[in-house]
């Protein structure tokens, strides 16, 4: 199956002033994200991208505007974004647009920290975490499978999307209940890396933000493909034994251990 990039938008103005933007309109990039997102779209300059989905929100189609303005290998332009609502941010209900700092005085904070699974934010709008959960992992699977149909399973492609939206798919991944999901971090235009396969899901990197992204490029047909030692700037990895077993096109784990480089 594809290999799929999580990307989170870059940085906004609400990030930096910790407010909670949720769907409010008209949150872009700031300057830093900006530069995040151009950062982001050079190192992904080595890697062929099959498809591009992203939130409708726009710090996501900004910065999927910049992952698309720089071109793939050999100059080939890139694909045309596809945006899907069910990987737009979690619908916080009555919290959207407030400060942190005074939702964390909220009984409900505790609850969002320890036990999300119980958790529907307050008001019309407000949704369960478990609903959050569910749509974006039925959105990534299908995209997963259409991608796979129409570009083989050796394609790589991204989806751009939000913190907590990539922190639930990373606990789906990694075979984790929701309610510890908030021990995995997603900084602003990181990279979290997934390959679905018919067994299990590999995770081969968790919050990714400045490490070479040139290991992603598919394998040429018939040959094996040699999966680099990470370097001092890559990000966490999970398991290179998923990693190797992934990257082979194989849904098993290397008992004991993948063999590295040589």
């Amino acid at each position: 199956m594809p290999t799929v990039l999580l990307v989170r938008h870059g940085r906004t103005s609400a990030n930096a002033s910790g407010t909670l933007a949720g769907w409010t309109p008209g949150i872009g990039l700031d300057d830093t994200g900006r530069d995040q997102a151009r950062a982001l779209a050079e190192r992904l300059a080595t890697v062929p991208l099959a498809a591009l989905v992203t939130s409708p929100l726009q710090r996501c189609q900004e910065t999927t505007a910049e992952l698309v303005a720089v071109p793939g290998p050999k100059g080939s332009r890139r694909p045309a974004p596809v945006v899907d609502d069910r990987l737009g941010e979690a619908r916080y209900g009555d919290w959207t647009g407030r400060p942190l700092k005074d939702l964390a005085k909220e009984p409900l904070w505790r609850v969002v920290q320890a036990h999300p699974s119980a958790v529907t934010f307050p008001g019309d709008q407000g949704e369960s975490m478990l609903g959050m959960q569910l749509r974006a992992v039925q959105a990534v699977r299908q995209h997963d499978a259409a991608v796979a149909r129409e570009h083989g399973d050796e394609a790589v492609w991204v989806a751009v999307s939000h913190g907590d939206i990539i922190k639930s798919l990373l606990a789906d991944a990694l075979g984790m209940h929701l309610d510890a999901f908030q021990r995995i971090v997603v900084d602003p235009c990181s990279v979290s890396v997934v390959r679905y396969t018919p067994l299990r899901p590999f995770a081969l990197r968790l919050n990714d933000t400045g490490g070479d992204l040139s290991a992603l490029v598919p394998p040429r047909r018939n040959r094996r493909r040699r999966v680099p030692a990470s370097g001092p700037t890559a990000g966490p990895t999970v398991s290179p034994t998923a990693a190797t077993a992934a990257l082979d096109g194989a849904s098993d784990a290397v008992v004991g251990g993948s063999s590295g480089t040589a």
